[in-house]
């Protein structure tokens, strides 16, 4: 499935957006009721009206080249709770229940391996 050239997000949020070069936002995974943060992923105008729209996490694979919704393969799914936008614009909070592991690794969180500095 290959990127749309035009996106029906609605023209005041994509106003908003500060995209890299490539036309990205990146999206933070975060678990309703916790505040866990679960992953970062990446989205383009159409993956974030998709899940402004449906209400299912979707996002822009970059090494794939594809849309894809979480947890569509592997039934790992986050259910969309709240969507916001930072207050530079350049990235996205995307709220979620999460069913099963979300990191692609088998873990709860991609945040979970490397602690680089504990206090």
């Amino acid at each position: 499935m290959s990127r749309v050239d035009v996106s029906q997000l609605d023209p005041e949020i994509a106003a908003r957006l500060k995209r890299t070069p490539d036309g990205l936002v990146c999206a933070i995974a975060q678990q309703r009721g916790t505040g866990e943060v679960l992953m970062v992923a990446w989205m383009d105008d159409e993956a974030l009206h998709r899940t402004l729209t449906t209400g299912r996490a979707t996002y822009w694979s970059r090494s794939r080249e594809e849309y894809w919704v979480k947890g569509e393969s592997s039934g790992n799914t986050q259910q969309v709770h709240e969507v916001r936008l930072d207050c530079d614009g350049d990235a996205v909070l995307v709220v979620v229940d999460q069913t099963g592991p979300a990191c692609h690794t088998g873990t709860r969180t991609c945040f979970d391996a490397d602690v680089l500095l504990e206090a």
